[in-house]
């Protein structure tokens, strides 16, 4: 544990006193942890991002088909769907520590032999085991981080995981732009690039503590007991974790009995409708703006501008989860970019600004479903299926974000721009029809208190 807990940690903070983690004050283990567990979402963003660059130089050196540039940039969305479930499953039986580090080796191992590619189906093979590691990462690392970080703050950091992903969707875009003039070899050079923050994280991930929460699901009281008091002093009451493990012990198919079932299904579906809209807009935004009006260079400044806005959505959603509750934020979410979407199906032939315009408020206001696709899914669920239940969530829910990403351009073609915005828009109010009946107030409460409710 010498990595993560240094000295001083404990003794700066006034929960050594005794008082209950889930309302301690945040102490420097708890930001660690959350710039740690940040690399998942990094590394997510940064792969599926930089594939897109890489195809400029990978197509005509591969002789890559339409149906291969279709599968390799599919591939690792496929991968984070079989991750999802298999390391939330893992993550619930064998604990949070150890997959803490291995799913980022595999993506260090799959990154560095993308390299020496030469095949479509190898560089197809590859991305999936690394979209299979990115996918395993998610239950694993906000399960973690979920249940360290008092319940004051669990919904801002939490929530800031997705301003990370924006973060290393951008940082790609700039080592591809910085590649591409490195010569024909340049788009292998991208792919690998990967394998550099992974191993930083790796290395600061070492020595990351167990989850006193599962341990304790696990009957392992003493240990639990020293985890807490490492992190908040020797006084710290470990109690109400211990305490909570007397529950009904559970297992995956509590998913699917006792409400969980319909947790399960809520989860899903915002999840599916806050992304099929957002990764198609993010994945051919230049084409759609263009559509709308805008020429080529002002297209493509305008999706980077775009960029920035939906990052700005999330951190003024990560500023208001808490004081505006995570129920009347998902629903003001979904309602307002749904009608930007609308607005923006009835706006071909006006002025590019006012399709910009529209655009930009989408980007905006979708941040709070966005943000809620990292909170949500950890506190509705107890900590025996935590980890199982996100990675189903959201593996399932990109079925729908791969088939938006790949019907999008089939539907510009086909249907047009006002009528693929429009089913954009339809989806997102699915997503707050979705929200309206199901989806619960879980602000103040603890981990235990919202699994229950």
């Amino acid at each position: 544990m010498q990595a993560i807990f240094r000295t001083g940690d404990a003794a700066t903070d006034p929960a050594s006193t005794g008082v209950d983690p889930e309302d301690a004050p945040l102490n420097r283990f708890h930001w660690r942890l959350t710039f740690y567990s940040g690399g998942g979402p990094f590394l997510d963003g940064y792969i599926l991002s930089i594939i897109g660059v890489a195809m400029v130089q990978a197509t005509p050196e591969l002789g890559l088909s339409t149906s291969w540039q279709g599968l390799i940039g599919a591939s690792a969305l496929i991968g984070i769907f079989f991750g999802g479930c298999l390391g939330g499953w893992l993550t619930d039986k064998f604990g949070r520590q150890v997959l803490y580090t291995l799913d980022l080796i595999l993506i260090i191992a799959c990154s560095v032999a993308q390299f020496w590619a030469q095949t479509a189906f190898t560089l197809f093979i590859l991305r999936l085991l690394i979209g299979v590691a990115v996918g395993a990462d998610y239950p694993i690392a906000t399960a973690l981080l979920a249940e360290f970080v008092p319940r004051r703050y669990r919904g801002p950091l939490l929530g800031g995981l997705i301003a990370i992903w924006f973060a290393g969707a951008a940082v790609a875009y700039v080592v591809g732009e910085l590649l591409l003039n490195f010569g024909p070899d340049g788009w292998r050079w991208m792919l690998a690039s990967a394998a550099l923050p992974a191993t930083a994280f790796v290395i600061m991930r070492h020595g990351t503590p167990e989850s006193p929460r599962w341990l304790s699901r696990q009957g392992r009281h003493a240990e639990a007991t020293m985890v807490i008091r490492q992190i908040y002093g020797t006084n710290a009451n470990s109690k109400p974790i211990s305490s909570s493990s007397g529950h009904e012990r559970l297992d995956g198919w509590a998913l699917f009995r006792s409400g969980y079932g319909d947790r399960l299904f809520f989860v899903t579906a915002f999840w599916t409708c806050s992304i099929i809209p957002l990764f198609a807009v993010y994945a051919f935004g230049p084409t759609i703006l263009a559509s709308l009006g805008l020429d080529e260079a002002m297209a493509n400044i305008g999706s980077a501008f775009i960029t920035t806005l939906l990052l700005a959505g999330c951190l003024v959603a990560m500023a208001i989860v808490n004081r505006l509750g995570r129920r009347k934020l998902m629903l003001h979410s979904f309602l307002w970019s749904g009608i930007a979407l609308l607005l923006l199906s009835t706006s071909t032939g006006s002025a590019p600004i006012i399709a910009l315009s529209c655009f930009s408020a989408y980007a905006l206001f979708i941040g709070g479903a966005q943000v809620l696709t990292w909170v949500y899914p950890n506190e509705l669920f107890p900590t025996e299926i935590r980890g199982t239940a996100i990675g189903l969530a959201s593996s399932l829910s990109r079925i729908g974000a791969a088939a938006g990403t790949y019907l999008a351009p089939i539907s510009l073609d086909t249907l047009g721009i006002g009528a693929t915005m429009s089913i954009a828009a339809f989806i997102t109010f699915v997503g707050f029809v979705v929200s309206w009946r199901w989806a619960p107030e879980t602000a103040n409460f603890g981990l235990d208190q919202s699994a229950s409710l």
